[in-house]
């Protein structure tokens, strides 16, 4: 589960991405453009130290872009070339925004949220000691077609459309640009139809705009 907080966040998130995504090999948007906002998901970082949430963006009318982000406390070590960049949260001080590509952290919880089948987390407020939940604002599921080991060690970090995740055990492969017509090397086209099935297992979702589950993410054992 994901607690979340009524805070203050300065620069915002979408502030940070306008100015990060033109650099990004993968982004075709123009280079002044205003993302907004599509939908989001979040995994539960099992240590609690670490916040991870993938956003789905638009920039304009062209396509819906894939960022998974993680939030940190500290700078993450060896990690420079991952970084979005630095805001204020008003409850919880200063945080670290990565590209979640290049945070080992996510790529164990992508992996084991794949493995499990749990999907996203659920997102709540702490009211007067009262949980309340917030509804999802898309819907993620899994199709599985294996079993997934832990990850182990993140070797390398192919960052395109899409990007792949070397670990020791698997690779991960998270679509960019959505429909993830670069997922099809992998065994999936960008519409979600399936080659032998039998490759990997897959992180799927939809949106409003979007009704039919389209792939998000996959993992593939060595």
């Amino acid at each position: 589960m994901a607690l979340l907080h009524r805070a203050e966040i300065r620069p915002g998130k979408l502030e940070l991405l306008a100015a990060w995504l033109p650099g990004r090999p993968w982004y075709a948007g123009p280079v002044d453009g205003e993302p907004t906002r599509v939908a989001s998901y979040r995994f539960d970082d099992p240590a609690g130290a670490v916040g991870i949430e993938t956003m789905l963006v638009r920039v304009g009318a062209g396509p819906v872009y894939q960022v998974p982000l993680t939030y940190r406390d500290a700078l993450l070590a060896g990690a420079d070339e991952w970084l979005v960049g630095t805001t204020r949260h008003s409850v919880l001080g200063a945080r670290w925004v990565y590209d979640a590509c290049g945070d080992p952290v996510y790529a164990a919880t992508l992996a084991a949220a794949i493995g499990t089948g749990a999907g996203q987390a659920e997102e709540y407020f702490e009211v007067d000691g009262v949980r309340e939940v917030r509804e999802p604002s898309m819907t993620v599921a899994v199709e599985r077609g294996v079993a997934v080991p832990a990850v182990g060690e993140v070797r390398r970090v192919t960052d395109g459309e899409p990007t792949r995740i070397v670990t020791d055990a698997v690779d991960l492969v998270v679509a960019r640009r959505l429909p993830g017509d670069g997922l099809a090397a992998y065994g999936l086209s960008g519409d979600g139809s399936a080659g032998d099935g039998s490759a990997g297992a897959t992180l799927t979702g939809a949106w409003p705009g979007q009704p039919t589950l389209l792939p998000l993410a996959r993992v593939l054992p060595h």
